[in-house]
């Protein structure tokens, strides 16, 4: 057994290394190996002091985040895709100490700097120079070329200003002014991304690693294999649930499909699942682990940041869609079982809920005790610090989860590790949103789309949507909605969208594109292990997660949904009308309710279903009837052939 564990856990560490750059890093051996390893438990130690005794001033704690964060990037992860894994390459520890110097110049010369602000010296505009340099080529290694084409084409936009024909053009901006926005104001690569990944980001990543040391990650399989493992499509189920569960606690949907599908995906094959529906059920389900409270994905922190509201408050409004868009998928699992025949596991195959209660019940403390912290209005970093020290506590109740002293090491530095990629897409996401700040971008890009959709809200919409897509297909979810909620969000709001929906809007469109294709990294990493077609494999995933592409634009309309200016009643009514249309809207999707669906019962089915989840009395009851009448339909059907079969 423990054979084929390693086996799949190797599948698993190369399918990240291909579909998630941040996976894709050196192995060092010998001193190189214990420099990285003591930068990191440093990095992850000054998190974790600034957390207990006070945050420094906002510019000092970015600057000391960005050194540590540059300076393990450039040991970590080799300048040439040819470069040997596992040794360092001078040039590599060159960039890497000047990656820690740049930011450090800040820290050294903070009060100089205070004394003279906007005031550029020479020293200061070369220093700025390297440092924005050296962010762009670690989001090229850690985060991917797209973002780094997006930053440069930024870069470009705040030069040639005055060049620019019509709406667009600005009165350009000279190196000096440039780099001190960029770098020396809070603006720019220092600006609120980075600064809500030095805070709490960081620590929800290493309170994560702790989770993860204490083996929560299979106390949430087997539970989620007690719980579904014998229903219809068992195993498909309980991927729906583990990775919703494992993704309230990992930000990553690729990392997730890697950590949660190496069990998963093989046990669905076994059921007769198609290898392409396998990989889709679970990139679908592990995306939507980022928008399932009460742990989000990095970007819910930055958007309680920009919103300016508690996280809490986002969380709440994030319940009704999460839960909405897990129920799709279920309900599409649950069909595409039923209409192929596939049973559950035998329940004397499956774990005891008991049991597993009994053994391991207690890592789920630390989990409870966050989400209690953040009803109460701690902050996250202190209700973060707060789990971490229970993760450690709780570990130790029981001998088979005990934490040893070298795992609490081992965990700062996985932590320190894991947190590289949103904190580099965070500073390089910073230089798109300080080229917009300074040059008026926002407003301009804003009044120009809501002209081209003739200032009507649904083509706002469609437009902000195909943005946030498109910007997805290969930053991740963090960058994506920093650069969105930067242009597409005023866009909405313009319109007389509240802030809170507006954002939200492009939050959803940022994490669902990692499963629409044609670049849908979570769905490729899914195919990857599951052996299936990646193309069909997204096709799919986009098919299971339709729901996320229906939800924001409802919520916008009427943000009862977000539980904004609502009461218990409309909530509950809310529901009830929206998972009704989901049931219709999955079978549309599958081709099948209670036997196989005609072209016109689908059409029913879909226009009912989508009528059913937009909160209002007079489309609910239109698409109650159009539902009712394919659900006759259908009924008829099952009941001819199961007559002819009798007769037979």
């Amino acid at each position: 057994m423990s054979h084929d564990h390693s086996n799949e856990h190797l599948q698993a560490a190369e399918m990240m290394a291909q579909y998630d750059k941040e996976s894709d890093y050196r192995h060092l051996f010998g001193f190189a190996a214990k420099l990285v390893t003591d930068i990191a438990i440093t990095f992850s130690l000054f998190q974790l002091y600034t957390a207990a005794f006070g945050v420094l001033d906002a510019h000092l704690q970015r600057s000391v985040h960005l050194a540590f964060g540059l300076c393990l990037v450039f040991l970590l992860y080799p300048t040439r895709k040819s470069w040997p894994r596992n040794k360092l390459h001078w040039v590599d520890f060159i960039l890497a100490c000047l990656g820690a110097a740049a930011p450090l110049y800040i820290v050294v010369n903070y009060q100089e700097l205070v004394m003279r602000a906007g005031m550029v010296t020479p020293v200061d505009l070369i220093v700025g120079i390297i440092a924005v340099a050296l962010v762009v080529e670690a989001a090229r290694r850690v985060v991917g070329w797209p973002i780094v084409i997006v930053a440069m084409g930024f870069l470009l936009y705040a030069f040639l200003g005055p060049y620019i024909p019509g709406s667009f053009a600005h009165q350009g901006a000279s190196l000096k002014r440039l780099v001190g926005h960029l770098f020396y104001t809070t603006e720019g690569i220092m600006g609120i991304p980075l600064g809500v990944s030095s805070t709490f980001i960081f620590l929800f990543i290493l309170f994560g690693a702790y989770l993860e040391r204490t083996g929560l990650g299979q106390f949430f399989i087997d539970l989620a294999n007690a719980i579904a493992g014998w229903a219809t499509g068992g195993p498909a189920k309980v991927a729906v649930l583990s990775s919703g569960l494992m993704g309230t606690v990992s930000g990553s949907s690729v990392a997730n499909v890697a950590g949660t599908g190496s069990f998963t995906i093989p046990m669905m094959k076994k059921l007769g699942y198609k290898p392409e529906f396998a990989g889709a059920v679970e990139a679908a389900s592990s995306t939507g682990g980022q928008l399932m409270p009460p742990i989000m994905g990095a970007a819910a922190f930055l958007m309680a940041e920009f919103v300016g509201v508690p996280y809490i408050e986002v969380a709440k409004a994030a319940t009704i869609p999460a839960l909405l868009y897990f129920t799709g998928i279920w309900i599409g699992v649950h069909l595409e079982a039923k209409k192929n025949g596939l049973r559950g596991l035998n329940r004397d195959e499956l774990p005891k809920i008991k049991r597993i209660l009994l053994d391991r019940g207690h890592l789920v403390i630390p989990l409870v005790a966050i989400v209690v912290l953040l009803v109460k209005q701690y902050t996250p970093m202190r209700a973060a610090l707060v789990g971490i020290i229970l993760a450690i506590g709780a570990s130790l109740i029981r001998k088979s989860t005990r934490i040893s002293w070298k795992g609490v090491l081992e965990g700062l530095e996985a932590g320190a590790r894991a947190a590289l990629g949103v904190l580099i897409a965070c500073a390089c996401a910073g230089i798109i949103v300080g080229v917009v700040t300074l040059t008026g971008l926002g407003l301009k890009l804003a009044t120009v789309l809501v002209d081209l959709a003739q200032g009507l809200l649904l083509p706002t919409m469609m437009l902000a949507m195909v943005a946030s897509l498109l910007l997805g297909m290969g930053i991740p979810t963090t960058a994506n909605y920093v650069i969105t909620s930067t242009i597409a969000a005023p866009t909405l709001m313009l319109l007389g969208v509240p802030v809170l929906p507006a954002h939200m809007f492009c939050f959803y469109f940022g994490v669902i594109a990692d499963v629409t294709p044609p670049v849908a990294l979570a769905a490729y990493a899914g195919s990857g292990i599951a052996k299936g077609n990646p193309m069909v494999t997204g096709v799919n995933a986009f098919k299971l997660a339709i729901t996320a592409f229906i939800i924001p634009y409802i919520f916008v309309l009427s943000p009862q949904m977000l539980l904004i200016d609502t009461s218990a009643f409309e909530v509950i009514q809310i529901m009830a009308t929206a998972l009704i249309g989901m049931v219709g809207l999955g079978s549309a999707m599958a081709g099948f309710l209670f036997v196989k669906t005609s072209q016109i019962e689908r059409l029913m089915l879909l226009v009912g279903g989508l009528m059913m989840i937009h909160p209002e009395i007079q489309t609910d009851l239109i698409g109650l009837a159009v539902m009712g009448l394919a659900v006759a339909l259908q009924i008829a059907k099952k009941r001819s052939s199961a007559v002819s079969q009798v007769s037979h």
